[in-house]
């Protein structure tokens, strides 16, 4: 017994020994940006470090859109989306992945029995042709020391895998509320604007009434009646454009909600006048924390260096404790006879010597991987800020665009009615009244079409953000 611990601790002394001897390197990824002062758009907003911060609840952001229907659409959507169901689905296998690597930490256990039908040696036979029936019954246990922390790290790395998946699910999860957000505001402003070049081809029909009776009495040529009507079928095909459009929207809404488009409908709202938050100055950075998918490139990097850490430690030898206890005999009927009764321990050690630059070919490459992972870090927080500033430059410009629309709106307007009063009192000609009507669809269009950018820009914001930005308070003392 005491010769079986010697030549265990010889083991494990050389074990130490080697290790100590093995080839490792040094290998620095590059450096995630440092925030600026401020957001270029936004000058309140000073920036200062923090922690990542994406398990903070987000809440319902959606909310401050005060819409019911769109309340209701998110919930669907949180149940049905199959992209959601997928990214689920993905964290289980990280974190089964996970598990089955904790497991090689701890001892393995198992129980076995095996039984032959051999011919015996000659040399141990008690007569020539003898048959015997060898068998043996028993436990056998193995454990590998982690001395080096190889298994450690690994289990580390499937840990920060696990993390990172669940991160992504997030980000799935915030994409997809924000794709809904963004199909139903272009829907409800589609309608909008449908209702507006109904409303005008329906005027055009009125116009074509009043010069079809103006030119049976001879006061307008033919001309001016084909204008009319040349007018009146070019607004009806933008409505059917529009009418598909709607139609197109409305099937991918289905499809965020995992429904059928056959069974998926959303009714008309006329007159829908939504509540457009107001974003408030000075946003802090650490709103930048919360953003999943942040949070989830800078565990993958994480999860790269801990890989690289087990490939350099590849030049360690590998140490393995083994046991074994029950029985063994010759004969199957004697197997469980008290004098069968057999053990065993062991030491195993091995270390390849010569492997062609197996070992230093890996480790190359999980420098390679760290760094693409670091790379691949830095640019998700450049995305980051270049998406809060583009949202915040559009939600600018866009409110001072969506005064110059209003300002152009009420003057088409007022052209059109003078323009309408003129003709109908043979002033000006058909054609000048037909101009000022185009010109006044044209300007509400681009009126709603500057309000529903405003609303796209506001929900990419709070995308942008990691989910809005009403939890600033919370996140102030990370």
């Amino acid at each position: 017994m005491k010769s079986i611990f010697k030549t265990t601790g010889l083991v494990l002394a050389m074990a130490a020994a080697l290790g100590g001897c093995a080839s490792t390197s040094s290998f620095t990824p590059i450096a995630a940006p440092a925030p600026p002062q401020a957001f270029k758009e936004d000058s309140g907003a000073r920036f200062v470090q923090s922690a990542p911060a994406d398990n903070l609840s987000r809440g319902p952001w959606w909310q401050v859109f005060q819409d019911a229907v769109l309340n209701d659409l998110e919930t669907r959507a949180a149940a049905g989306n199959t992209s959601l169901q997928a990214a689920a689905a993905r964290v289980t296998q990280a974190r089964a992945l996970l598990q089955a690597a904790s497991a090689e930490l701890l001892p393995q256990v198992g129980v076995g029995t095996n039984a032959q039908r051999v011919t015996v040696p000659p040399a141990l036979a008690s007569h020539p042709g003898e048959v015997g029936n060898p068998a043996t019954a028993g436990l056998t246990a193995s454990w590998e020391p982690d001395f080096f922390n190889k298994l450690g790290q690994a289990r580390d790395a499937a840990h920060l895998d696990a993390r990172s998946r669940e991160a992504l699910f997030e980000n799935t999860r915030l994409v997809v509320q924000a794709e809904v957000a963004q199909v139903y505001f272009k829907l409800r402003h589609l309608d909008t604007e449908r209702a507006l070049v109904r409303q005008t081809v329906a005027a055009y029909q009125d116009t074509l009434r009043l010069t079809q009776r103006r030119f049976e009495d001879g006061d307008v040529d033919e001309l001016d009646l084909a204008r009319v009507r040349a007018e009146v079928a070019s607004t009806t095909a933008q409505a059917l454009a529009l009418d598909l459009e709607r139609s197109v929207l409305e099937h991918a809404l289905a499809v965020l909600l995992g429904e059928l488009p056959s069974h998926f409908g959303l009714a008309t709202i006329d007159g829908w006048q939504g509540a457009l938050p107001i974003v408030p100055a000075g946003l802090p950075s650490t709103l930048l924390a919360r953003r999943p998918d942040v949070a989830a490139a800078q565990l993958a990097m994480q999860a790269a260096e801990q890989r690289f850490g087990v490939a350099r430690k590849a030049w360690f030898p590998d140490v393995s404790l083994t046991a074994s206890g029950g029985y063994a005999s010759t004969n199957v009927d004697e197997l469980f006879k008290w004098s069968a009764r057999a053990w065993g321990v062991g030491a195993l050690l091995s270390l390849p010597l010569i492997d062609g630059g197996r070992r230093d070919a890996a480790i190359k490459q999980s420098e390679a991987q760290w760094d693409v992972a670091a790379a691949a870090y830095r640019d998700q927080v450049l995305a980051a800020f270049r998406d809060v500033e583009d949202q915040l430059a559009s939600l600018r410009l866009l409110a001072d665009r969506c005064d110059a629309e209003g300002q152009a709106v009420d003057a088409a307007a007022r052209a059109t009615r003078l323009s309408d009063l003129r003709y109908r009192e043979g002033l000006v000609s058909q054609l000048e009244l037909l101009d000022a009507q185009r010109s006044e669809l044209a300007g509400r269009r681009a009126a709603v079409q500057v309000r529903a950018a405003q609303y796209q820009a506001a929900v990419g914001l709070i995308r942008a953000l990691g989910g809005g930005w009403a939890a600033s308070s919370s996140l102030a003392a990370l």
